[in-house]
């Protein structure tokens, strides 16, 4: 436990060394004003689009010992000057007596220990406001009084993050910053590009008086920027030079002289920093904020937030990381990447026009519905919005214009503008949000199509149930050479992009499940015509896949328009891929024979102890036919690499196909908390899944990147729930069907279901993997393992015995 450990009683990470291997982060806020502070204090904040209203210059690319968006100071008089060092280690870098950042839920809490002074820290951001808050406690813990001052500081980015970078002459030249005196010596920095100056500013502000401040980092750093973030030269003055900048690199530095504190003394300050159209219309959230006992009820309602979305489901199995990660880490995830998609994070920078995308979006929804079941309403209709009129969709868009784009097709005009997949997802979207909520009048709503006229209305309105329709059709009338759905300009793995006529095996599948699950609708809704036609539509598409991309003992992954297979055994490289093995299963197009050889084909070539790879062997060159796949290396991403995406999805197949002890070891190979004691060869957060970790072609085997924003956290989340523990929301009820190791003696879930608490204990007297021998509520024996649903919005007793 070299850099930290959980404290799940608090439902919080500890960090307990600094250094680790790469910046860890927690996002606070969402979308609307938020981010993400990272384990040293280090924070990128933004006010809607990240790319076109970004506040804090935070640049991911910096060595992790550089200034990095905000810091604290503290500076100690000495008998020759001053002692100033950070609490938060970077980038002073002193040698600390005590370090802990605990990561919490929509907070992080720093609290340090250096040359006698302890600090704490709580940075996070209102539920009911914008504004970043830092709750900053400073106490004397030497046997000797201290003349202490706290200096807190961060650095502005122009709100286009582009041009940022991009531009070296106009940006500096808008940026400008003044101070606005208050009564009591209270100061609030307001901050604006030239620009923007009437009509938005950032503004920087504390509870107690600040005796000057600086704006100009050239003046803070010293010595005409030789001076560092490491030791600012402005710092050995008695004050700070009270410049109100008006071009150049624009920061805000308060300083606050707290005085002589005697041994075991205190000394509490809070900074905002937010946005706001005028000071003036900031100003009442400003003196809110200036009073403790606010802050203190904000953070308090921010754990009351949690304390009931968490409460939705919790676990209790043999398993302490399984408990933790499914009762705490998984969901909080589940509901940042619903909230950020892919926008911004660690890894993904936050500029250009990347947006949500609509299959990501879409699958982020599965992860939270169950626990926000209306917020995952609002977004399903924002998807529906972007699909076009014959069924496919746009695969990315910007949440606050609307506006959509093809993605990445767009660069290659030759290939197909559409993403075959994109539009399937929604429909296992909507069919989530129904069978959690039961809310069948949803699909009468009527959600404009994407197309518009000149005046920018829309050409076309259909109802949801018309939408989702539209997207099978789509899928079901653009078939190529075998009869298979073409790929379009990419399927789930964007890194393939194959000449037009390309058929996928993915795509199939992802038909197949989407068939599945309005199948299972309209036989509910009493539609039996259209349940039947639908069936129809889904045997015809097994008896083509089993017949057509059966490779003897895996099924392929692509064929080229003029026939060639790519995930055959005919191929050098690429020579299997892992979702064309558990698709077939998930989506009830495998044979049961060719089902579990699939799976066991994919078992022995693909499966490693970190995690199943996506394919292999990996392509080692690149080649511009295939496309991005061929970028990396063998082992990375998705040449190889173990792309966690994909990993619940055979644990989901495993569990369709009773083999609960593979379906709970995939879990685990991949579980982050169980990665806690081999940090340095992992390296990412342990508290949140990545997106990928290097596979064993690979000379980095294990080594993690790009966590928070993964699908990863969505469908992880599903297959723990829904089919290692086998808690399933369905149309008429709560289907109950475990699928767990046998060496497994039971387990408890609670979870609410449309307004009742079910209490559920499994029972597994004989070691079985799956099986239901009986399921009593309230006392009394169902015929079936589905609890009814309730409408007396109380608590009812489940019990399950497995045989």
């Amino acid at each position: 436990m070299k850099y930290g450990i959980f404290k799940d009683e608090v439902r919080e990470y500890v960090i307990t060394n600094p250094k680790t291997p790469v910046k860890w982060i927690n996002y606070i806020g969402d979308l609307g004003f938020g981010g993400f502070v990272d384990h040293t204090g280090g924070s990128l904040i933004c006010k809607g689009d990240p790319s076109l209203n970004r506040i804090t210059k935070y640049i991911q690319q910096m060595p992790s010992s550089e200034f990095k968006g905000s810091t604290l100071y503290v500076r100690i008089k000495t008998a020759d000057g001053y002692k100033v060092f950070s609490p938060f280690f970077v980038p002073t870098l002193d040698d600390y007596d005590s370090f802990e950042c605990r990561i919490g839920l929509g907070y992080n809490k720093i609290v340090t220990e250096f040359y006698g002074v302890k600090t704490e820290c709580t940075i996070f951001i209102p539920q009911d406001a914008q504004v970043e808050i830092r709750d900053i406690r400073v106490t004397n813990v030497s046997d000797k009084p201290m003349e202490i001052d706290v200096i807190p500081v961060l650095e502005y980015t122009h709100p286009d993050a582009v041009k940022q970078f991009t531009n070296a002459d106009w940006v500096p030249q808008t940026m400008q910053s003044d101070c606005k005196n208050q009564d009591g010596g209270m100061k609030v920095l307001i901050q604006y590009p030239f620009m923007f100056r009437d009509i938005k500013v950032n503004y920087f502000t504390s509870n107690v008086p600040a005796s000057s401040f600086e704006t100009d980092r050239r003046v803070f750093l010293g010595d005409n920027e030789y001076g560092t973030w490491r030791s600012p030269l402005a710092l050995q003055n008695e004050e700070l030079g009270n410049n109100e900048i008006r071009r150049g690199d624009n920061i805000a530095a308060l300083m606050h002289r707290l005085g002589t504190l005697k041994p075991q003394e205190s000394k509490r300050i809070i900074t905002q920093l937010g946005q706001k159209e005028s000071l003036a219309v900031a100003q009442p959230e400003i003196d809110r904020f200036r009073k403790a006992e606010e802050v203190d009820k904000a953070l308090e309602s921010l754990r009351t937030f949690w304390e009931k979305y968490l409460v939705t489901m919790q676990v209790n199995t043999p398993d302490a990381a399984f408990n933790s990660m499914i009762n705490i880490h998984n969901p909080r995830q589940c509901y940042i990447t619903y909230y950020w998609s892919r926008y911004l994070s660690y890894y993904q920078l936050g500029m250009g026009t990347r947006g949500l995308g609509f299959r990501d979006s879409s699958q982020d929804i599965m992860g939270v519905v169950t626990h926000m079941p209306e917020n995952s309403k609002d977004l399903i209709v924002k998807l529906l919005s972007i699909q076009n009129r014959n069924g496919s969709a746009m695969h990315q868009f910007n949440p606050m214009s609307m506006e959509a784009t093809n993605g990445d097709a767009h660069e290659m005009p030759d290939r197909p503008q559409y993403y075959g997949d994109d539009h399937l997802w929604i429909v296992l979207a909507v069919s989530a949000y129904i069978k959690e909520t039961g809310n069948i009048a949803f699909l009468e709503e009527k959600v404009s199509f994407y197309e518009k006229d000149p005046n920018g209305a829309p050409l076309e309105t259909g109802t949801v149930h018309d939408h989702l329709a539209r997207s099978l059709n789509f899928t079901k009338t653009n078939v190529g050479g075998h009869g298979l759905p073409l790929l379009g300009f990419a399927d789930w793995n964007d890194t393939v992009n194959l000449p037009t006529g390309a058929e996928s095996i993915f795509n199939a599948c992802l038909y197949g499940r989407a068939l599945l699950e309005m199948i299972d609708l309209e036989e509910f809704l009493g539609n039996k015509e259209k349940a039947e036609t639908y069936r129809a539509d889904h045997t015809h598409m097994k008896k083509v896949l089993n017949e057509q991309a059966w490779d003897g003992d895996w099924y392929v992954r692509y064929y080229e328009a003029d026939g060639t297979p790519l995930g055959s055994s005919k191929n050098t490289h690429g020579q299997i891929y892992l979702n064309a093995q558990s698709w077939p299963v998930f989506s009830g197009l495998a044979t049961e024979e060719h089902g579990r050889q699939a799976l066991d084909s994919a078992r022995k070539m693909l499966n490693t102890p970190k995690g199943l790879k996506l394919s292999a062997p990996g392509f080692n060159g690149y080649d511009p036919h295939i496309g991005g796949i061929t970028t990396y290396p063998p082992g990375a991403k998705e040449n190889g690499g173990i792309f966690l995406h994909t990993n619940p999805w055979m644990m989901i197949a495993e569990a369709i196909m009773g083999n609960g002890e593979w379906a709970y070891e995939y879990y685990d190979q991949i579980n982050p908390a169980a990665k806690n004691d081999i940090i340095d060869e992992y390296e990412c957060e342990p508290y949140v899944y990545p997106q990928n970790i290097l596979a064993n072609e690979h000379p980095l085997f294990g080594l993690a990147r790009n966590s928070w924003l993964s699908g990863t956290s969505s469908w992880t989340y599903q297959a723990a729930a829904m089919y290692i523990l086998g808690m399933r929301a369905q149309h008429d009820g709560l289907l109950v069907d475990p699928c767990i190791p046998p060496s497994w003696k039971g387990f408890t879930v609670e979870r609410s279901f449309r307004g009742c608490r079910y209490v559920i204990t499994v029972e597994n007297p004989n070691g079985i993997s799956k099986g239901v021998k009986t399921v009593t509520v309230d006392g009394k024996t169902l015929d079936r393992p589905v609890v009814p649903v309730f409408t007396d919005g109380q608590k009812h007793e489940v019990k399950v015995i497995m045989g």
